[in-house]
C-alpha cells in the first residue's frame, strides 16, 4: 500500500500587548529600627510597624490587602583592630506589603506611611497592575491572534498556497504579567513624591498551526 501525502501544515507564533490604566497598586513598605538592644530593637519596629498600619487602615485599606513578611532580628557587628568583631548594637526588620486599589490615592498614602514610620521606614518599591486582569489580557489575546494570522497568510501567500484549517491553538504561559509604565516624581525637593499611574501593558503569545492547502 502506498505511503498516503503527508499534510502540509504552517506554524506560526504571534504576540501582542494591550494596555489600560492600572487599577491597583503594590507597594512594598519596610521598617528597620537599630538599638543598643534586642528586645528595644524588636520593640521600636513593632510600635513602627503599627504606626505604618494604622495610617494604611485611616486610608481604608483592609487587612486582607495588608500582609507582614521577612520578621528579623540580627546584631549589627563592627570591626576593630587588634579586637575583631565586635556586637555595635542590633537591628529589628520587617516588610509589609500593601495593595492600593485606589491608585489615584497613593501619593496621600505613601505620604503618611512615611510620616507614619519616621526614619525607620524603607519604600523599597512599587508595582502598577490589575486587580482583574481578564479584560485587558483578552485584548492582548486577540492581538496576539491578528498578528500570528498576518504572518501565516503572508508565508502561505510566498508559499503559493492559501490557508485551511486551523489545526492547533498553544498560548505561551511564560510571558511577564503586568508592566508598569507610570513613573514617580518628585514636585520640589521639599515635597512629597507624587506617584502617575500612566497605562500597564499585559503581553500574550499564541502558536497556531493551519492547514496549508494548494
Amino acid at each position: 500500500m502506498p505511503d498516503l501525502p503527508r499534510p502540509r501544515t504552517i506554524s506560526v507564533t504571534g504576540t501582542g500587548t494591550a494596555e489600560a490604566p492600572p487599577d491597583l497598586l503594590t507597594m512594598s513598605v519596610g521598617v528597620e529600627c537599630r538599638r543598643d538592644s534586642v528586645g528595644a530593637a524588636y520593640s521600636q519596629a513593632g510600635t513602627a510597624s503599627s504606626a505604618v498600619s494604622s495610617a494604611l487602615r485611616r486610608h481604608g485599606v483592609g487587612d486582607a490587602d495588608i500582609r507582614t513578611s521577612g520578621l528579623n532580628v540580627r546584631p549589627e557587628l563592627i570591626w576593630r583592630d587588634g579586637k575583631g568583631q565586635r556586637v555595635a548594637g542590633y537591628v529589628a526588620s520587617s516588610v509589609l506589603t500593601v495593595r492600593l486599589r485606589q491608585v489615584a490615592a497613593a501619593s496621600a498614602v505613601i505620604a503618611d506611611v512615611v510620616g507614619a514610620g519616621g526614619d525607620d521606614v524603607r519604600l523599597n518599591g512599587l508595582e502598577l497592575g490589575f486587580s482583574d486582569e481578564s479584560a485587558v489580557m483578552a485584548l492582548a489575546r486577540t492581538a496576539a491572534w491578528a498578528d500570528a494570522v498576518a504572518a501565516a497568510e503572508q508565508f502561505a501567500a510566498l508559499a503559493s498556497a492559501r490557508l485551511g484549517a486551523v489545526v492547533s491553538v498553544a498560548e505561551r504561559s511564560d510571558l511577564p504579567g503586568p508592566v508598569p509604565v507610570g513613573r514617580i516624581q518628585r514636585a520640589v525637593a521639599t515635597e512629597a513624591l507624587s506617584v502617575e499611574a500612566g497605562q500597564a501593558s499585559i503581553g500574550a503569545s499564541v502558536t497556531v498551526v493551519w492547514d496549508l492547502l494548494e
